[in-house]
């Protein structure tokens, strides 16, 4: 098997670092003359790219490789992928990126089949910051492949001493949990830059945790997936690091202040995608629906919880 990914941003650099560790890795970039050039990406400062990383602009040489990890924003995904007229038959496609396309409504496992047929998709997600496996901190996530012999090789592939990949064939609880919980995470830091506190964060996160396997019961995921690396995991390290993009956007919005248009926040389209999922099928996820309208200025935060506080009493 020969491993290509596409996209030089943090997370697929990253990746490249750590699988470069220990066998051969090309990496396609669209900035690929200034990593080949300094074999070190602007977003990773201090991280080196070892020699075993083919760095490339051609698109065509990395398509070539058995196994694709496709490693770029979620919204971005289906326009990139409709840009190849590569069939990719046979071939081992790896999204490594977390969300629900706010379009087609549709998870990237099922962008990647529907561009590629004939591929197998994958999903690789779970509880991860990119300059914790840059530099070879201890990292586990899950690898979610239908094809169970597939995704043992894939598992062995990509595992490195310290990146270690836990196998499922529940692709659809992998992508829910690596996808909600970026929505979970927006809600808990505005909670903390409203400065609503800790308990009221921890509430967040419990209730936040049974909307997202609400959903993804309902859409055929197995809840224990979500109790993973890729729901679980994630949402406690989402919601609780300002390391975290949706986190950090999340005390913005709390605090009322303004947040970096060019940092890319996957959870605030996927909270809005969510939202419709949730009126189309009938399901109360009021913490997602609520972080939706938050996102697209309809709802101010204090309002939000005051919604949030007023629903009827129930049992857990």
């Amino acid at each position: 098997m020969s491993v290509a990914i596409l996209g030089g941003g943090a997370f697929g650099t990253a990746l490249a670092v750590a699988i470069g560790q220990k066998r051969p890795v090309t990496l396609w970039a669209r900035d690929a003359a200034h990593l080949l050039e300094h074999r070190e990406s602007p977003r990773l400062p201090g991280v080196t790219l070892p020699e075993t990383v083919t760095i490339t602009a051609d698109l065509e040489q990395a398509l070539d490789k058995t196994a694709i990890l496709f490693s770029m924003p979620m919204q971005s995904l289906e326009g990139f992928a409709a840009q190849i007229s590569t069939p990719l038959t046979g071939k081992a496609l790896v999204a490594c990126c977390k969300g629900i396309d706010l379009t087609t409504l549709q998870g990237p496992a099922a962008i990647l089949s529907q561009h590629w047929p004939q591929a197998t998709p994958a999903i690789l997600t779970g509880p991860s910051f990119a300059a914790d496996i840059a530099r070879g901190l201890p990292t586990a996530l899950t690898l979610a492949c239908a094809d169970d012999a597939l995704g043992t090789t894939l598992q062995e592939w990509l595992s490195t001493p310290t990146l270690r990949l836990y196998r499922t064939t529940d692709v659809t609880g992998a992508e829910l949990g690596g996808a909600l919980k970026n929505v979970i995470a927006i809600a808990c830091g505005a909670c903390i830059g409203a400065g609503l506190g800790d308990s009221a964060r921890a509430a967040l996160m419990t209730r936040g945790f049974a909307e997202m396997t609400r959903l993804a019961a309902s859409l055929g995921a197995r809840p224990e997936t979500l109790a993973g690396l890729s729901g679980l995991g994630d949402l406690t390290l989402t919601c609780t690091s300002d390391l975290s993009r949706n986190f950090r956007y999340g005390l913005a919005l709390g605090k009322g202040q303004a947040f970096d248009p060019t940092v890319t926040v996957e959870g605030a389209a996927t909270a809005r995608a969510v939202a419709q999922i949730a009126q189309k099928r009938g399901l109360p996820l009021p913490v997602c629906t609520a972080v939706a309208h938050l996102t697209d200025g309809s709802l101010t935060v204090q309002d939000a919880m005051t919604q949030l506080l007023s629903r009827p009493l129930k049992e857990e």
